[in-house]
């Protein structure tokens, strides 16, 4: 074999499960198809302007002891102890609420850390609400407890991950069914319902949607405060990879892997669209559950192929980059992202289905910069709206630079409509905007092989949050599931995954996950 280890995608769980087997003294060479490392870590420059791609903060890093602190040590343990963390303000969720009734014609309200602070407050708002908050404090938190079980089931040796589905998978599965909706639908007042389930975007999904197990995991990462690494997301994959290397492992990028190779039904290696085939006796696929199938000989777990295929990927988005001339502080910018949505129904109207003629209902905008006590160049932000795929569709077999006139237009159109409606919504920042730039779902298709350009890998329904499909171990021998498909989504779902492949490989990494 030429590697102990291959790993594929050099996503945040491509990075986490690599420098998880280095740091077990394996060889191990890490493969990205697209130019830089770092999947949606990864950092690009126009005109001065450096922007982050899918990194707005994160929880679970800070300096304290316990569960606060507990991914940021594992961080550091992986890497290089190089990556260090700035917090975001105190309050760093602000949430915008059409709201005809106000003088504003808006309602705002910070969310901040931790979750018993964010619930006083609103008792205060709405002291009315106070019995119903109480039940959804309540609900949140056995949500979050039954989460950490139910992703517990995608990491465990199979024969244990079956005892404990025995065991907890009716009280799993009813827990997984209940929705953010209905745990919000005791509180009758509307406002404060909607503030409750407006950060679905972090998750990709409506309240009627959302598992509460879901959105208790998301937002409750943020529970002990939320960070932006110092120096941009680019730092993961410096940090990481010098892991990887120091252990006598690779990183590749522009190398695609066209195929996972078996032998006699079990996996030892891949092929690369140069036809060479690199070897080891344990490969990582982190490059999505439905790109890893598509990828496996046919008659390789076909029944499993086939459950993968019938998954539906996340929703889509379109990201409009913004670059400012002078300090946006002096404008009042603190660094908290903006959740604003621009119809009276709120989070249920989350995607744009007409980006051409009409403004976007929501969008989500981060101020990354200001939080990068070392970031170099102008300020800058970026400005997120879910939009429907079907829109796109149609131009889904161009390739990269080589895209229809129709397309370009309609891109255009956007571009201009996003914009104008960024600057509407941020008066005091419109005569600042020097830059911008629209990435659409093919995009991201293009540079993070997102099928549909979705936002979060697979869809997180109910169902997929316990399907045994996206355990770790997959059902070819040798071969190993990494990355957000496997346990929960964003950066730290991703690296957990990833965790997960390696610690399924060498069994002694478990013992880290304490640390």
């Amino acid at each position: 074999m030429d590697w102990d280890a291959i790993v594929i995608g050099s996503g945040m769980g491509g990075l986490t499960a690599a420098a998880a087997l280095a740091r077990c003294d394996q060889r191990v060479l890490l493969l990205e198809q697209h130019f830089v490392l770092g999947g949606m870590t990864q950092t690009f420059e126009r005109q001065g302007f450096r922007f982050a791609t899918g990194l707005h903060y994160i929880g679970g890093v800070g300096p304290q002891s316990g569960a606060a602190g507990s991914f940021g040590r594992l961080l550091q343990w992986l890497g290089d102890g190089s990556l260090q963390f700035a917090p975001l303000p105190a309050h760093f969720d602000t949430v915008r609420l059409r709201d005809p009734s106000h003088p504003d014609g808006e309602f705002s309200f910070s969310f901040g850390a931790p979750e018993s602070d964010n619930i006083a407050r609103l008792k205060a708002l709405f002291p009315d609400q106070a019995p119903a908050l109480d039940r959804y404090a309540l609900d949140f938190r056995k949500a979050t407890r039954a989460a950490m079980q139910a992703f517990t089931l995608h990491g465990l040796p199979k024969p244990a991950a079956a005892v404990m589905g025995w065991l907890r998978g009716d009280a799993l599965r009813k827990a997984a069914q209940a929705s953010v909706a209905e745990s919000v639908a005791g509180i009758t007042n509307a406002t404060l319902r909607q503030l409750l389930a407006a950060r679905g975007g972090d998750y990709g999904l409506a309240p009627a949607e959302a598992p509460l197990m879901l959105h208790a995991t998301v937002l409750g990462s943020y529970t002990h405060g939320a960070w932006y690494p110092v120096g941009g997301p680019k730092r993961f994959a410096e940090s990481l990879g010098a892991t990887i290397r120091a252990a006598g492992g690779e990183t590749r990028t522009t190398t695609t892997v066209t195929g996972i190779v078996t032998e006699r039904g079990r996996t030892c290696g891949v092929k690369l669209l140069t036809g060479e085939v690199e070897r080891a006796k344990a490969v990582v696929s982190a490059m999505g559950a439905a790109n890893t199938a598509r990828v496996l000989p046919r008659d390789a777990a076909p029944g499993w192929q086939a459950e993968i295929a019938a998954m539906k990927p996340s929703n889509t988005y379109v990201a409009l980059f913004l670059g400012f001339s002078g300090d946006i502080r002096e404008a009042g910018i603190d660094g908290a992202n903006h959740w604003i949505y621009e119809t009276p129904v709120g989070p249920q109207a989350l995607h744009w289905h007409d980006p051409v003629d009409a403004d976007a209902p929501s969008v989500f905008v981060s101020f990354g910069s200001v939080n990068d006590p070392e970031h170099t160049g102008g300020f800058t932000a970026e400005v997120i709206a879910p939009c429907d795929w079907a829109v796109f569709e149609r131009w889904k077999n161009s390739r990269l630079g080589q895209r229809p006139h129709d397309y370009e237009t309609t891109k255009s159109w956007i571009e201009e409509r996003l914009l104008a409606q960024f600057k509407r919504l941020f008066p005091a920042l419109a005569d600042r905007v020097v830059f911008h730039e629209l990435a659409t779902p093919l995009s991201h298709a293009a540079y993070a092989l997102a099928p549909q350009g979705g936002m979060y890998g697979l869809r997180m329904t109910p169902e997929r949050l316990l399907d045994p499909a996206l355990h770790a171990r997959t059902p070819v021998q040798g071969l190993f599931l990494g990355g957000q498909d496997v346990t929960s989504l964003g950066i730290q779902g991703a690296a957990m995954g990833g965790f997960m492949a390696a610690a399924s490989i060498e069994p002694k990494l478990w013992k880290q996950m304490s640390r």
